[in-house]
């Protein structure tokens, strides 16, 4: 009997033995971004098995994006800026719609946005504003804005995350300037007015930054939406600021790379996902603004003030922060890295 005979029949007992093998859903999103029972759920009912791959910045999920031309991975939820540097640079695929048994339970708030105005590519999944919250017994002063953070009373006892635009964005913000502006003398003059914030920056971090809130290792924090619903439902008594500057409003997309191994595994993930009570479950877990209309009802009462835009927010200017030029940014990471330096 010949190798190749040999090969041949050990493989078709091994198939025999074990089965086809099981499809595959990749999916590449930062860590955190679904329950358990979601997960396991969809696995269940599809019996497509979920290779559950993280990224740590939208940045580097571009550079994957682009470095296998829109291939390898079958699902990706990002941020709004770097979901149109992908569309923009042909990396992703329209939506099959008409294969979306519930695209309509979506908000159409949180459609119709600079990266995606014709709703070709994305389905929204989760919102979000900057926000500061701070411990009102710790805090003699009120806040109403972003200008407030520079108050010497605040000295060593704020805490930020370290998204460079947002940080950035509010010196813009108090000179009156847009988050997207590419005058290069407003953006200087902003990094100006953020290097003399460094006294009172006692840390700068993306995770978990609500703990040290709530612990009083930091007295005021400029967080992310989901932090703000982990720090009230953690203690109520904090209090939350919606900047009168002016609110950096962003949204998360769900989108199919141009050249994704398993497009239709992806589809059936975001109808399962869109679903009205798996909708819920995701936001409950996930802490952002609710972006399907058919799940809010379904959140439970606990939750749903938090999971929902507040009329607060309604009567203050939203701007979403948007792709700048390459030397817009490089011009912000110039002044981040040199803030950072300050804050050490």
């Amino acid at each position: 009997m010949t190798v190749s005979v040999c090969a041949a029949l050990l493989s078709i007992a091994f198939t025999a033995c074990t089965g086809s093998a099981k499809e595959t859903l990749n999916l590449y999103t930062w860590e955190g971004m679904f329950p358990d029972e979601i997960l396991r759920g969809f696995e269940k009912e599809t019996s497509i098995h979920i290779n559950y791959v993280n990224f740590d910045y939208n940045e580097t999920m571009l550079s994957k994006l682009e470095a296998s031309d829109g291939g390898e991975y079958d699902l990706i939820i990002a941020d709004d800026y770097i979901i149109d540097a992908a569309i923009s640079e042909g990396l992703v695929q329209p939506l099959n719609i008409q294969s979306l048994q519930n695209y309509g339970n979506i908000n159409p708030m949180y459609q119709g946005q600079f990266y995606d105005p014709d709703n070709q590519y994305t389905v929204p999944f989760g919102a979000g504003v900057q926000t500061i919250v701070y411990r009102p017994e710790a805090v003699t002063h009120e806040i109403t804005g972003y200008h407030d953070l520079w108050d010497s009373l605040l000295e060593n006892r704020v805490g930020i995350i370290s998204n460079y635009r947002v940080i950035n964005g509010m010196a813009l913000k108090i000179l009156g300037y847009s988050y997207n502006t590419e005058d290069a003398s407003q953006i200087t003059a902003a990094g100006e007015l953020l290097y003399t914030l460094s006294p009172n920056i006692r840390l700068i971090k993306d995770d978990y930054i609500q703990d040290d809130l709530i612990s009083g290792e930091i007295d005021a924090a400029v967080m992310y939406t989901s932090q703000v619903t982990q720090a009230l439902m953690a203690d109520n008594t904090l209090s939350v600021v919606y900047p009168d500057e002016g609110i950096g409003f962003g949204i998360m997309g769900m989108f199919v790379p141009k050249h994704a191994p398993n497009a239709d595994a992806a589809h059936k993930f975001i109808d399962y996902v869109l679903d009205a009570e798996h909708g819920a479950d995701c936001f409950e877990y996930l802490g952002y603004f609710c972006t399907f209309s058919a799940s809010e009802p379904y959140l439970s009462e606990e939750m749903r003030g938090y999971l929902t835009l507040p009329a607060d927010i309604q009567n203050t200017q939203m701007e979403m922060i948007e792709t700048v030029s390459d030397a817009a940014v490089d011009q912000h990471l110039d002044i981040w890295t040199t803030f950072r330096g300050l804050c050490e």
